[in-house]
């Protein structure tokens, strides 16, 4: 797929199973730790799952607060893409993150994100190879980004509504 890319999720398809954790961290640490994943699944109501990652905010509002420099937004997959030694651990760019994706580093401190591990994302490829298809990349320009940037608490909330007429 040329251009920037999208990692579309559909909690409906998510078994929360973890396996896109496990492979992110094991692709970006060498280590099953999912607590450094760049992909999250959270279950705040029993038996919804939202696999959660970085919407890619045309505006890229983490980019912009970093006063140091360390973001930059990837020319090919349209990644932010974080440089660790210019990263002063400030939290800047966690503070803009509206879905909260963007986090630190639970060893090093730094700032990290989804870097959709350079256009072939290694979390849609353990989905659908489990079988799964909860992840999936698409063309960036496919995607209304702004449903997906919101925080896992509001995703929930809309999906538990829509499936038990909360």
């Amino acid at each position: 797929m040329r251009g920037p890319i999208f990692i579309l999720r559909d909690p409906l398809k998510c078994t929360g199973c973890r396996l896109c954790e496990v492979a992110c961290s094991l692709k970006k640490e060498r280590a099953v730790w999912p607590e450094a994943s760049r992909i999250r699944v959270y279950e705040l109501f029993p038996g919804v799952d939202v696999p959660h990652t970085c919407a890619q905010c045309r505006d890229y509002p983490c980019v912009k607060a970093c006063q140091f420099g360390a973001l930059r937004v990837d020319d090919v997959t349209g990644a932010v893409l974080v440089d660790a030694e210019k990263c002063t651990s400030c939290g800047s760019c966690v503070r803009a993150c509206p879905g909260k994706v963007m986090r630190l580093h639970p060893g090093t401190g730094k700032a990290m994100v989804c870097d959709l591990c350079g256009g072939d994302p290694e979390c849609v490829r353990a989905c659908r190879e489990a079988g799964f298809n909860a992840l999936t990349v698409i063309p960036y320009d496919r995607v209304s980004y702004n449903v997906y940037s919101v925080v896992p608490d509001e995703v929930h909330r809309r999906l538990y509504e829509t499936l038990f007429g909360g």
